[in-house]
């Protein structure tokens, strides 16, 4: 039997590639990250692959955002609230613009196994 790898960066919620029922985790949590009314359309939900596409592009549009709003954080907010507020604005937008880069690798795995990618365990 074939040993299961799973590459650093994976998520927790999906099977690693090959496990059994693993592209069934890999949709559960691919639309767990992307809007909700992605979940009524029939293509996304028949199509796996497919479905990591849309949420390989609806995370880097969240990367996006989160940028801009912390480029704009400073100028946007300054006449609205106080000092203290706008640096935890800022603080706020850094912390997800970290969190979004690890969802975006990990999707970017998921997508990758999906196509058919491998994964081998290093020493």
């Amino acid at each position: 039997m074939p040993t299961l790898v799973a590459p650093p960066g994976w998520p927790a919620e999906v099977r690693p590639p090959d496990a059994p029922d693993w592209e069934a985790t890999a949709a559960s949590w691919l639309l767990d990250l992307c809007p909700p009314d992605f979940r009524g359309y029939p293509g996304l939900r028949k199509h796996v692959v497919v479905l990591a596409r849309f949420a390989v592009l609806h995370v880097e549009a969240g990367q996006a955002a989160a940028r801009r709003g912390l480029s704009e954080a400073r100028s946007e907010l300054r006449d609205v609230a106080t000092p203290e507020v706008v640096e935890a604005a800022v603080q706020t937008w850094l912390i997800e613009d970290a969190r979004l880069a690890g969802v975006r690798r990990a999707v970017g795995l998921v997508e990758e196994a999906l196509r058919g990618r491998r994964f081998i365990a290093r020493l």
